[in-house]
């Protein structure tokens, strides 16, 4: 299994980015797919969480209505567009399979098995 996280950078408060997790060796049907991110200092936090199962996604409270998590079954991709980013949203972003098809109802790093290497998002003036 792999992930590969891109389309991180640098932008403006208020702007928008949207990252890509290209997964192999599993596809979205079998597996649930979150983004995490880390700041500096700080503990990795889960961000959202899709099942193209069962059609439902999970979000964190700091991103709801700002974020977009969405898959690509014929790309095997999930995506996460960021809207009206904030200098908070600064992070290592990671993409990370589930160990179950569905999102788990809290984002606990033990419900989470195979990571990408990250990509960076700053946000700042």
């Amino acid at each position: 299994v792999q992930l590969v996280e891109s389309g991180g950078g640098l932008v403006q408060p208020g702007g928008s980015l949207r990252l890509s997790c290209a997964v192999s060796g599993v596809t979205l049907n079998s597996y649930a797919i979150a983004w995490w991110r880390q700041a500096p200092g700080k503990e990795r936090e889960g961000v959202s969480c899709i099942s193209v199962n069962r059609g439902t996604i999970n979000e964190a409270d700091s991103v709801k209505g700002r974020f977009t998590i969405s898959g690509d079954t014929a790309k095997n991709t999930v995506y996460l567009q960021m809207n009206s980013l904030k200098p908070e949203d600064t992070a290592v972003y990671y993409c990370a399979t589930a160990v179950q098809s569905w999102c788990p109802s809290q984002f606990r790093n033990f419900e989470f098995d195979y990571w990408g290497q990250g990509t960076q998002v700053t946000v700042s003036s």
